[in-house]
């Protein structure tokens, strides 16, 4: 029987309940089990795909083209187990369905309720999962919102309802809590005690504690924790600040034996532990040295969570060549209107500039030319860089205007009138006004070029990664941009459409349409990120 385990955040939003959970589920994994992971978010939204990223973070993909929350992101790079439209669940989602299966006659007059049929609906969505692979040992379910929260409650009762169904020994729960640190460094626990009594509230008595603490908790104050929340002194854990990296947090839980306590309450024997990755990837943290600078030019840059998988993915590429990864946050528009790329990406601009410059995925106009701009700088000073769906298309139409001469090059996303669309919609997609249905999302095949950077970075031509984006390098254009050096480095499987493009003479130029971000691992860069990363820190060695 599959088991199940409830993460919720009690007292406020923020404490790190996805990297918690994701966490655990690293350790069940190197305690040899197959581990699922699912988020219940309780927006009304039917998925992340509408959002603003200053709304609720990226949006991130998965290989079925669902569009979800930042925290499968999260479950990604710390899990191995797939990822799909089934392990997004939203409030809208599940409304939604309840009201389709109502208007089909499907509850047979019945008044429709949220006990039972929204609940009811909750608990199938979560029960699918563990059912969709025979193979699957748990199922980690993360409830978002903080317990209070008028619109998590249909998801507490859902979670309830299984506890009482399934057994405690088969589904648990793991509630993560703050204890503050005030004024005289004293650690007060009584935020804990209200959070636990509100999921009691609920009917729900948590099985595990993890407390977010500025240290490590004592012995004294875990048990006084525990004596008030009902919960066994050594199911009191603490998520304390760190000062190296989050990837470090599955070794911290490991260490304070979080998994053996929950393997314990669910009655699982470990298969093996393997842990290996895990402390290899820290000791490769403790190896870099040196600090390359990458200009991240975007649209989103006041809220982190925007671009959360591209500056993981750096990060990633630090670990694997060996060298610190600074970001440099580029608001486009304000490029956009300096007087020259240098004052902000060149020497002179304040930190000494950048080593390397990103740009990445995004939609509409702002902004677009300050991307541009970088862009031409980082090809004509001989910078690395690396495009991003949006940020190869910047290359594309950087080409049209620095080298063919076409000034008004540009996308019809953007100027509808140019004479020069070197990235336009489809012929069949131009006239369709439903854009939505036009949307490239998810897992697709890219056929690489023999001697390409792209092809020397994933070391074969065959490539499989996720797409989200409308536009397209227009073919109208194809054979004149080739013809004039641009590298068309990469292609769908039958040529109709152009996947990836480099600079020719340059130390690392290359724009691709899909998002490696995605697959990046802190174990196992992504390959593109990898190879741009040990790009910038060759060329920043060379030169001294």
């Amino acid at each position: 029987m599959n088991k199940y385990i409830f993460v919720t955040g009690g007292v406020c939003s923020s404490l790190g309940k996805g990297v918690a959970a994701s966490s655990l589920g690293a350790l069940l994994e190197g305690r040899g089990l197959n581990v699922r992971m699912v988020k219940c978010d309780p927006y009304i939204n039917v998925d992340a795909g509408t959002m603003s990223p200053y709304q609720h973070g990226e949006v991130y993909v998965t290989d079925d083209g669902a569009e979800t929350d930042l925290d499968l992101g999260n479950y990604a790079r710390f899990t191995s187990g797939p990822l799909s439209q089934a392990n997004s669940i939203t409030t809208g989602q599940v409304y939604e369905s309840v009201i389709r299966k109502e208007r089909e006659g499907r509850y047979l007059g019945r008044t429709v309720q949220v006990i039972p049929h929204i609940t009811d609906e909750i608990k199938g969505r979560i029960l699918a999962v563990g059912k969709e692979d025979p193979d699957t040992d748990v199922v980690i379910i993360e409830i978002g919102g903080t317990v209070g929260d008028i619109e998590s409650i249909p998801f507490l009762e859902a979670a309830r309802q299984l506890i009482h169904e399934l057994g405690r020994e088969n589904a648990i729960s793991v509630h993560l809590t703050l204890v503050p640190e005030v004024a005289g460094g004293e650690l007060k626990t009584k935020p804990t005690q209200h959070s636990v009594k509100a999921m009691q509230e609920q009917g729900i008595q948590p099985d595990v504690l993890i407390c977010r603490a500025p240290v490590q908790l004592d012995e004294s104050t875990r048990r006084k924790i525990a004596l008030f929340t009902n919960v066994a002194p050594d199911a009191v854990f603490t998520s304390y600040d760190i000062d190296t990296t989050i990837y470090e947090i599955p070794l911290i839980f490991s260490d304070q034996q979080l998994d053996l306590v929950v393997l314990k309450k669910m009655g699982v024997e470990a298969r093996h532990v393997n842990l290996r990755p895990w402390r290899a990837m820290m000791d490769q943290f403790s190896a870099r040295k040196g600090t390359v600078r990458i200009g991240i030019v975007g649209k989103y840059m006041d809220l982190h969570d925007a671009y959360k998988s591209v500056y993981e993915a750096l990060f990633h590429a630090g670990l694997a060549g060996q060298v610190a990864v600074e970001l440099v946050k580029i608001d486009s528009s304000k490029l956009e209107e300096a007087a020259s790329a240098d004052s902000i990406l060149g020497p002179e601009a304040a930190g000494g500039g950048v080593d390397g410059v990103l740009v990445p995925g995004g939609f509409g106009q702002r902004g677009i030319n300050g991307m541009v701009k970088a862009a031409e700088w980082a090809r004509v000073n001989k910078v690395p860089y690396l495009g991003i769906c949006l940020g190869m298309q910047i290359m594309v139409i950087d080409w049209a205007r620095g080298v063919l001469g076409w000034e008004d090059g540009d996308s019809s996303e953007f100027n509808p009138d140019t004479k020069h669309p070197v990235v336009s919609l489809l012929e069949e997609q131009v006239d369709v006004k439903n854009y939505g249905g036009t949307m490239r999302l998810g897992k697709s095949e890219s056929a690489a070029e023999p001697g390409t950077r792209i092809f020397a970075a994933y070391g074969k031509a065959q490539i499989f990664e996720r797409h989200r984006h409308r536009y397209e390098f227009s073919n109208k254009y194809r054979t004149e941009m080739a013809g004039s050096g641009l590298r068309i480095s990469a292609l769908t499987p039958d040529g109709s459409l152009v996947e990836a493009v480099e600079w020719p003479d340059h130390p690392w130029g290359v724009g691709v349409q899909f998002h490696p971000e995605f697959k990046s691992k802190p174990t196992a860069a992504n390959p593109l990120f990898r190879d741009f990363i040990a790009a910038v820190r060759d060329r920043k060695q060379s030169q001294g």
